[in-house]
């Protein structure tokens, strides 16, 4: 008999290991939301910790029929086959050490999925970076490494929902890239830029790409280099990836980018990229958005009284500014603009406000500018710092 509490999770093992014989129970997850493949998955490495080898043999069967490229799958089926003959002491019980390295590889896989099931996030909680999003951003991506997992969200009226969840692979040597070939995964918080095209790219990136606009401003800030960090698929041979193996993109299976590929729009849509999510309840992101929004509308407001001294002291002395060099030039700028205004007041529309901690404490923040008598206006991405009990300034640019 196959000795599953081995092989799998233990204490995923231990979880199940008593529940009646009626069925296999599913995964949290609603089907709808979840990866049918995980699913699944899931539910043969459940039937076997109960004990019910048959009905495993029978589901692993038909996943790998119709995910032929899903080596977990053939992994467990081999191991439920095997396990006819003779005991398996654990995932991928193969004589001799030739597979090994595969074999480790496709163990830290399955662990990240057992456990991205069994400690999923409380229910009807956020990632605290999401402050606050435009009602015209429709959704919002969150990834953590750590449980090698990709959260996708719809933005609706009664606020954030979690609507789907995909395993995801990160760097080769994990995050925090910080130069150009480093094989590491950038953290921080990012937006699509773009959509790619299955037929425009290499086999290497499956069903498409979504770039992100590494390096940001806080990264440029840092002296961090690189370009070309995407959201992509596989290459049509494998369902999926190592926890770590990709160049420092962002990977997952081909069936799961393609329904975010059809969800998400780019330019509007955040991507947070976190060694670990920290999870609240909407309540929980109130305070801080209250807090955060005084500053940004007192920078407004001093904006729409034309006050530019007061309108510079919401900037850093080492504030950037993609068209000029210094905080001189930028005053130049600014003055420029307070004429043109005349003292109209400013509105800000469709604002987002994501906040990154770190070492430092970031709010990115978009927004367009829209002057009193005007249908519309210039779209800005503005990167604030806290410094003590205050918010400033330190890059600013138009993005549309």
């Amino acid at each position: 008999m196959l000795c599953a509490g081995t092989w799998v999770e233990p204490a995923w093992a231990r979880k199940h290991k008593d529940k009646p014989a009626k069925a296999a129970p599913a995964p949290q997850t609603p089907a709808s939301q979840a990866d049918p493949a995980e699913k699944r998955l899931l539910a043969i490495y459940t039937l076997t910790a109960q004990g019910r080898a048959d009905e495993a043999l029978a589901r692993a069967r038909g996943l790998v029929r119709d995910f032929p490229h899903f080596q977990l799958a053939q992994l467990a089926l081999g191991d439920l086959l095997a396990a006819r003959a003779r005991p398996i002491t654990r995932l991928g019980d193969v004589p001799g050490a030739q597979a090994e390295p595969v074999l480790t590889e496709l163990r830290q896989e399955s662990h990240q999925r057992v456990a991205a099931e069994r400690l999923r996030p409380p229910p009807g909680t956020i990632p605290s970076a999401f402050v606050e999003l435009a009602e015209r951003t429709r959704h919002a991506i969150a990834v953590d490494a750590s449980r090698s997992r990709l959260y996708l969200f719809e933005n609706t009226k009664q606020g954030l929902k979690l609507v789907a969840d995909y395993y995801a692979s990160v760097g080769k040597l994990g995050i925090e890239k910080e130069f150009e070939g480093d094989q590491r995964t950038p953290l921080g918080v990012y937006y699509i830029t773009s959509r790619l095209d299955a037929k425009q790219l290499a086999d290497l990136y499956g069903a498409g790409a979504l770039p992100l606009n590494y390096p940001n401003a806080l990264d440029l800030r840092r002296g961090k280099t690189g370009s070309g960090i995407w959201l992509h698929g596989v290459p049509s041979g494998q369902f999926s990836r190592a926890p770590q193996a990709t160049d420092g993109c962002v990977a997952i299976a081909n069936p799961d980018l393609e329904r975010i590929l059809r969800t998400v729009e780019p330019r509007s849509t955040p991507v947070v990229i976190a060694r670990q999510l920290s999870w609240v309840a909407p309540q929980g992101v109130v305070g801080e958005r209250q807090a955060f929004n005084q500053a940004l509308e007192a920078w407004s407001k001093a904006k729409s009284d034309g006050d530019l001294g007061r309108v510079l002291g919401f900037y850093t002395y080492d504030f950037q500014n993609p068209r000029t060099q210094s905080l001189a030039e930028w005053r130049s700028a600014l003055q420029d603009e307070l004429r043109t205004l005349r003292g109209r007041d400013v509105t800000l529309k469709d604002k987002s406000a994501l906040h990154w901690r770190d070492s430092s404490d970031t709010m990115v923040v978009t927004f367009a500018e829209v002057p009193a008598g005007a249908r519309s206006g210039p779209v800005k991405r503005q990167y604030w710092r806290r410094q003590g009990q205050r918010w400033q300034i330190f890059f600013e640019g138009v993005i549309g």
